[in-house]
């Protein structure tokens, strides 16, 4: 009977101790206080969004403005911007490097950015039209000047003067004439005159006086020294 109690008192769980207790309490208060939190960052996000669709609307209705500039806002914030800007069927984009200085602007449909002012918002710069027609009709009439260009062909370039006129009070009119009608192409001896050659054979007949002079070297080398 004493065993049979035992085991039953052994099969039951302890009483918690002081510091389990303590421990459970913490636990659920720092539930209480995630619970809390969470509550409290969906209730701004909800504020926000309502913020933002008071701003969105009132930027609709005005019909003297085209485009609206935010303050840098947070990841989550340009995205709840972002949402309601698609729902009102309006444009809008994210700009700056840094997240923190990240912002949102927003165009309405009939005045959509050009890749030209999209690429001056995320350089940093201001857009200007006026600087941008005039950087663009710049660059239209270098390219059809370019065509222009192309179409008239390479540039001949003419000299001023003639050297031979230059030189004539050397040379006289008719000597440089005279000398250039005198050079002759000669396909073995190239652009030089034959009768400046100081070797007149052909390579055949030089070849052969040279194994002529071989074999008569050899004859000699053969023959024995008489005494």
């Amino acid at each position: 009977m004493a065993d049979l109690l035992g085991s039953i008192l052994s099969s039951m769980e302890k009483p918690p101790s002081l510091g389990d207790q303590e421990s459970r309490r913490k636990a659920r208060e720092q539930a209480a206080r995630l619970k809390k939190l969470q509550e409290q960052e969906k209730q701004q996000k909800v504020e926000f969004r309502k913020r933002m669709e008071k701003e969105v609307s009132d930027f609709i209705q005005d019909s003297g403005q085209i485009k609206k500039k935010f303050q840098p806002m947070n990841k989550i914030e340009r995205s709840i911007l972002h949402d309601v800007v698609e729902v009102a069927g309006l444009t809008s984009f994210s700009f700056g490097e840094d997240d923190e200085c990240r912002y949102v602007m927003i165009f309405k449909k009939e005045f959509a950015p050009s890749d030209e002012e999209l690429d001056s918002y995320r350089r940093g710069e201001e857009w200007d039209p006026q600087k941008a027609e005039e950087k663009r009709k710049l660059k239209e009439l270098a390219q059809q000047q370019e065509e222009a260009a192309a179409q008239q062909g390479p540039v001949v370039v003419s000299p001023a003067s003639d050297y031979k006129d230059k030189y004539s009070h050397l040379i006289g009119k008719g000597a440089a004439k005279d000398a250039a009608h005198m050079l002759q192409a000669n396909k073995t001896y190239g652009c030089v005159p034959v009768a400046n050659k100081r070797d007149t054979r052909s390579i055949e007949e030089a070849m052969n006086e040279i194994r002529a002079k071989k074999r008569l070297r050899q004859s000699g080398e053969e023959c024995p020294p008489t005494s």
